[in-house]
């Protein structure tokens, strides 16, 4: 098998590299470098042409997009059982995978790239105020998330295993905590963030990516 994921530091990319990792997969990790630009290369861009990580090549076949490349890579290593197959638990899945997708991961990118939305500078900041303002709660939902599995007997978000509902959850975290919002503020699930980080498997896409799991770091107080 022939696997070569195309992936950058610290995006949600993130989710495939990690998942790759728990497999046991033999793969080619190719790094992007987004801060060169390196994802708008014509090299890159004839791999996507929309110059967007991550990108999974299988075989000679291009598989972009993240709801794509979970369930791509659950049906390569089904042993991993990734995503549940009971078909309650599998909506369920789903459902926790597309909103952080769909409604995370966007507010997100509001306030770290709000020059995607507009070229007007005043209206940039108030995309990024507005979307900071509004990320707070979306973490307190996804610490519910993981309070709701915890008093279902599960320890991780997808069942009885780490997988990617759980690595998409230290993605967003560490995100939140780039944009100002300190992870320990929400206890339950920074405890998670950093036990995902612990797994022997996560930790090594981890040291790859070389990340560093918090960003926050506190506004200094001005001098009098």
């Amino acid at each position: 098998m022939t696997l070569k994921l195309y992936y950058a530091s610290g995006a949600c990319s993130f989710v495939p590299h990690s998942m790759l990792e728990l497999a046991g997969a033999t793969f080619e990790p190719m790094l992007v470098k987004l801060h060169k630009n390196e994802q708008n290369s014509p090299e890159y861009r004839a791999i996507n042409p929309r110059g967007q990580v991550p990108a999974l090549v299988h075989e000679g076949q291009v598989i972009t997009q993240i709801l794509a490349l979970v369930t791509y890579i659950d049906g390569l290593f089904p042993e991993n059982a990734f995503i549940p197959r009971e078909p309650l638990a599998r909506a369920r899945f789903v459902e926790a995978l597309a909103w952080m997708n769909n409604t995370v991961h966007p507010t997100f990118t509001h306030i770290f790239m709000p020059h995607k939305f507009t070229d007007d500078e005043a209206a940039q900041k108030a995309i990024q105020a507005h979307a900071r303002a509004q990320y707070p709660a979306l973490l307190d939902e996804l610490q519910e998330r993981v309070r709701a599995a915890h008093a279902g007997g599960h320890d991780w978000l997808g069942g009885a295993h780490c997988g990617p509902l759980d690595t998409y959850a230290l993605t967003l975290t560490r995100w939140g905590s780039l944009a100002g919002i300190d992870p320990a503020q929400r206890a339950l699930l920074w405890t998670h963030v950093q036990r995902t980080a612990q797994v022997p498997a996560v930790a090594r896409a981890i040291e790859r990516e070389r990340l560093q799991l918090n960003l926050y770091r506190p506004a200094t107080e001005s001098a009098p």
